[in-house]
């Protein structure tokens, strides 16, 4: 029996949806952030040393890290979510499956903490000194970079209907959480019709439909 610890509002939804698009069985183990902190609770390091979700165990393995786990549960349970070695889709399939944390992940999270930098309590003398900085960053680096990511994402979503070509596979359940997180957050528009439309074709997926009925909606933070 797959275990899969979840945590609520995390990047772990997606592994929720990648067993039910397997029809696998499996079990969620819930945890709940620290309300003050949001920080994982501290029992989730008796599952893995970081204390991190998602993790799945299954029998004595025990897999971390979002790409892992999908390579893991693809290559064991279900190749069929994976395109055929040495052709481009399978090569699109690895790209995207990386870069959706290697490339994308990292400017959002920036833009996250600036965000709440912007927002936090201080001094009234020091606003102006952090707003400066943090919009000097979004300015000139994070909002810049954002925009040729997205652009990338777009242009590539014009000529393809999933990000491994024709077929949906783990690098669409990959890449769906930044970019739902992104269009949550307002750092997508309508102006980008193609991850738009992507956004609409997967949220109409009845797997995607059953992993939010088992869990509820969530929200989109840094986890």
């Amino acid at each position: 029996m797959i275990t899969l610890h979840h945590l609520d509002q995390s990047r772990s939804q997606r592994i929720v949806w990648l067993l039910e698009e397997l029809d696998l069985e499996y079990e969620i183990r819930s945890y709940k952030r620290n309300t003050e902190t949001w920080r994982a609770p501290a029992d989730l390091k008796a599952i893995h040393p970081l204390g991190k979700s998602p993790v799945i165990t299954e029998g004595d393995v025990t897999v971390a890290e979002s790409g892992a786990i999908i390579e893991y549960l693809i290559e064991t349970h279900g190749p069929g979510l994976k395109p055929a070695a040495g052709s481009q889709a399978r090569r699109d399939y690895q790209y995207w499956l990386h870069f959706a944390e290697g490339s994308l992940m990292s400017p959002m999270l920036i833009k996250l903490i600036l965000d709440r930098i912007n927002s936090a309590k201080m001094p009234f003398f020091a606003k102006p000194i952090a707003r400066n900085i943090t919009k000097r960053t979004m300015d000139g680096f994070v909002g810049p970079e954002l925009e040729n990511l997205f652009g990338y994402i777009e242009d590539y979503l014009g000529q393809h209907t999933w990000f491994a070509g024709e077929e949906f596979s783990g690098a669409d359940i990959q890449m769906s959480y930044p970019l739902e997180a992104a269009a949550a957050r307002g750092t997508l528009t309508r102006t980008r019709p193609h991850i738009t439309a992507w956004l609409d074709r997967i949220h109409e997926r009845p797997a995607y439909k059953r992993a939010l009925e088992k869990t509820g909606d969530y929200g989109f933070l840094s986890s």
